[in-house]
């Protein structure tokens, strides 16, 4: 007697054979940087102020070539008493009612001159360069002491959070300008060590210090989950000491917060820079910055206001484009973030 398959026999083995066709057809895995990448690459906006920052970046680094090929000045040289053609005549460098030149358009005082007879666009781009360099390092001091003090507080919890916290409520508790202008004078008078006078690393270690409460405290909170996760628990058992667990297990887990907070810190310690600096509580003179300009540019208002405009538009772009790329990052790196793979 010939015996028959079940009715859904059939069915069954067509339906699987079909997912495992679609499985076939699926592209492989992607990592979750990968992924981040995809998602970026399809936010222009966040690339093209990407590209802006970057732009200035290389501009601001090429200041010495500027300054010797093209303007054949420098950055600190004065000429109160020298002449440019402008249109085929003879222009005054800073006329005898100490109005300095507008901008000429040609290799020699291309934005103009200050009260002083200095060549703005030299001062711009040699400012940049102290504006961003302070910037980087600020950035660099801010996000190595942020995470330390957050992954110890957030790890041995108990008196050891305690003390750190309360350091960095009292940082926290004073505004940021108001700070930097007492640390900033503090220094530059007194002084400790290296970090006296007119060196650019005074307003970098300030503007760094500054800012470590805002990194210490969010990595806090994550560590503090992070240590109760399943996976810290099998490397406590495996007999892992306490500083290994943090850098093998706790650390490659922040990698994501650390590439979002530094063009975040970086454009705020950018801005607070010029702030104390036009303050007179940062880059001290000779050395120039945005923020110098700024403030020394407020005195030849209205006659020449192009010593204001210049440095004010090279900041804004500046700060604008690091955080426009800030935030296409951040979004990128959203494991929320819903993206279509394609092949």
């Amino acid at each position: 007697m010939a015996t028959s398959s079940a009715p859904g026999t059939d069915l069954s083995t067509e339906i699987s054979d079909a997912l495992l066709g679609e499985a076939v057809e699926l592209p492989p895995g992607l990592g979750p940087w990968r992924l981040a990448w995809r998602r970026l690459r399809r936010n222009r906006v966040a690339l093209f102020f990407g590209g802006v920052f970057l732009l200035i970046l290389v501009l601001c680094l090429l200041a010495p070539v500027y300054a010797k090929h093209i303007a054949h000045q420098g950055p600190a040289a004065e000429n109160i008493t020298g002449t440019v053609k402008v249109g085929g005549k003879a222009k005054d460098v800073v006329s005898t009612t100490g109005i300095p030149v507008g901008p000429t358009w040609h290799s020699r005082y291309f934005l103009g001159a200050d009260e002083n007879g200095r060549d703005v666009a030299v001062r711009l781009l040699y400012g940049g360069r102290n504006s961003l360099e302070i910037g980087f390092v600020a950035t660099a001091i801010t996000i190595f002491f942020g995470l330390l003090v957050g992954v110890l507080a957030g790890y041995f919890r108990g008196i050891t959070d305690g003390i750190i916290t309360r350091v960095l409520d009292v940082i926290w508790a004073f505004p940021a300008v108001l700070l930097g202008v007492t640390l900033g004078v503090s220094l530059a008078l007194g002084g400790i060590g290296p970090l006296h006078g007119n060196t650019l690393m005074v307003p970098a270690v300030v503007v760094g210090v500054v800012y470590i409460p805002y990194v210490g405290k969010p990595v806090r909170g994550q560590v503090l989950g992070l240590r109760e996760r399943e996976f810290i628990d099998a490397a406590r058992q495996q007999g892992l000491s306490h500083a290994r667990i943090m850098f093998s297990e706790i650390l490659p887990n922040l990698g994501s917060t650390i590439v979002v907070f530094v063009p975040l810190i970086l454009a705020n310690a950018i801005l607070l820079e010029a702030g104390l600096s036009y303050l007179g509580a940062g880059v001290q003179p000779p050395n120039p910055s945005w923020g110098t300009m700024i403030a020394d540019g407020i005195r030849t208002i209205p006659a020449a206001f192009h010593n204001v405009l210049v440095p004010g538009i090279m900041l804004v772009l500046a700060v604008m484009s690091i955080n426009v790329f800030g935030d296409g990052l951040r979004d990128a790196l959203d494991p929320r973030s819903k993206v279509r793979i394609a092949r």
